[in-house]
């Protein structure tokens, strides 16, 4: 999609112009002027039967060639817009621009500012925003010929700096392309995206951006001694890979950041075999996996003062003759043992081992993102991220980070007497299943042993990678959750240092 700044309402040209509608719209900035590009009309639609709710939409035809059609969303009062609203309010715009087909579209900026929120913001929201609403997944069907019509240019018309407010609209756009992407990844069936054709994807971002990549496969793998992905791996056909992407901001690679995702990429349970209407959607179990690469999309597009490490495991979990069973015991990268409990429990096997991997990178900070729990739906529904963590402060920056996205976390305690029950076992180090009460902490848990003290951010995603209908920002499926707070985040870490 090509982004365009432009000053001049008179000789503005699209298929559809967006203009934001709160009461009063006379007290927009630059109305008047505005107003002259439809020879004084634009007062008489406003105050036509339209509604003001938030994200209300109605189409007026102008029955003028250059702009043909205006879209009018719904604000409610201006004065208490916030951020959210108008990403959400560009979110809907989105859907409507790919429903109407619209090739070109045109958006009155200045009609989206308040007194907290300037041009440059609502050029990156409507750039994020537009770009998630018009997303849809390149799917298989044979059945239809008629490609979706693509948005390829939005204008943005206001007064203020054109330079700043075209800067600020290439950032929306780059975190909306890499959501999008992660959304894709999500999406794609797991005999197309195998292990293999993951660490493909990832080598491929590495070569665009410039990133030092290492991609492991299983020989590598039992060399190294990573038991708990060697163990998950055991029932499957298709070879484990482990993924490491290196963004240098330093020479020196000082004091990384570790983004560590989990890339199951289908997930039948095992031995521990999941239910015929649970293991429907398994293709998604590599949610984690997607937030990071989207994640780094970003940082190789955006080059933040940050050294950071993406380390991903993946591979399915399968049935077989050799696949690992309930009451075997393993031995991880660390060298900490494992009893196995639970077969399903398996990403947690696998991070373990990538977050081992990472601190042997020489990670001082750890963040992992995992479709980890069932348990985590149970406590917070499927709209809420759950995190866990062992550094206040730390977590502190990733709320902050989290807060500008508009991606919604909420922390879940670590006790030691969670910690106790994670270490219980007659015959190894730890269990990798204590019980079905406190699931999602002791999933979340069992990763922290491994983090150990490096400061460390646990997110389960299970609920948010995955929309079960369409939403706000976006269609059914894979939604690219924590993709644009991971890559915020990276963001501001480099402004602390």
């Amino acid at each position: 999609m090509e982004l365009k700044v432009q000053q001049d309402a008179l000789n503005l040209e699209a298929e559809i112009l967006v203009v934001g509608l709160s009461r009063h719209p006379e007290n927009t900035k630059g109305w008047s002027e505005f107003s002259e590009r439809f020879n004084g009309k634009l007062e008489e639609w406003t105050k036509q039967e339209l509604s003001f709710d938030l994200n209300a939409s109605t189409t007026y035809p102008t029955l003028s060639g250059s702009i043909p059609r205006v879209l009018f969303v719904g604000l409610n009062d201006r004065k208490k817009l916030t951020e959210d609203d108008v990403r959400t309010a560009f979110g809907q715009v989105g859907k409507e621009l790919l429903k109407k087909k619209i090739k070109h579209a045109a958006v009155y900026l200045d009609s989206f500012q308040n007194d907290s929120i300037s041009a440059e913001d609502a050029a990156y929201l409507a750039a994020e925003g537009i770009g998630m609403g018009t997303y849809r997944f390149d799917d298989y069907k044979t059945s239809s010929n008629e490609a979706d019509v693509q948005l390829e240019s939005l204008t943005l018309l206001t007064q203020e700096d054109a330079d700043e407010v075209q800067a600020s609209a290439f950032i929306g756009q780059v975190f909306g392309q890499s959501v999008n992407e992660a959304r894709s990844l999500v999406n794609m069936p797991g005999n197309l995206l195998t292990a293999t054709a993951l660490a493909d994807y990832a080598q491929e971002l590495g070569e665009t951006y410039g990133f030092e990549t290492d991609i492991l496969g299983k020989a590598e793998l039992e060399e190294l001694g990573m038991g708990a992905i060697l163990a998950v791996n055991q029932g499957s056909v298709e070879e484990p890979r482990l993924i490491v992407l290196k963004y240098k901001a330093t020479d020196s690679f000082d004091n990384p950041l570790a983004l560590v995702g989990k890339g199951i990429t289908f997930d039948t349970g095992g031995y521990s075999l999941k239910p015929k209407d649970g293991i429907v959607g398994m293709k998604g179990d590599m949610g984690g996996a997607a937030a990071v690469l989207g994640a780094m999309k970003i940082i190789g597009e955006l080059q933040p003062e940050k050294n950071v490490v993406a380390v991903i495991a993946s591979t399915d979990n399968m049935v077989s003759g050799n696949a690992f069973k309930p009451d075997d015991v393993i031995t991880s990268l660390s060298g900490k043992t494992i009893e196995i409990l639970n077969t399903d429990a398996e990403g947690r096997l696998v991070l373990a081992d990538s977050v081992t991997y990472a601190k042997q990178m020489g990670a001082t900070h750890i963040i992992d993102v995992a479709t980890l729990t069932g348990g985590v739906i149970v406590a917070l529904g499927n709209d809420k991220t759950g995190a866990l963590t062992n550094d206040e402060g730390f977590f502190e920056t990733f709320m902050e980070a989290a807060l500008e996205t508009g991606e919604f976390v909420w922390r879940l305690p670590l006790t030691e007497r969670d910690k106790k029950r994670i270490r219980k076992s007659d015959v190894a180090d730890l269990n990798n299943s204590p019980g079905r009460d406190g699931h999602m902490i002791f999933g979340g848990g069992f990763v922290g042993e491994f983090a150990e003290n490096t400061p460390w951010i646990h997110l389960d995603i299970a609920g948010t990678s995955h929309a079960a209908s369409p939403h706000d920002l976006g269609p059914q499926g894979g939604t690219g959750a924590m993709v644009r707070t991971l890559a915020m985040m990276v963001e501001k870490m480099a402004e602390e240092q």
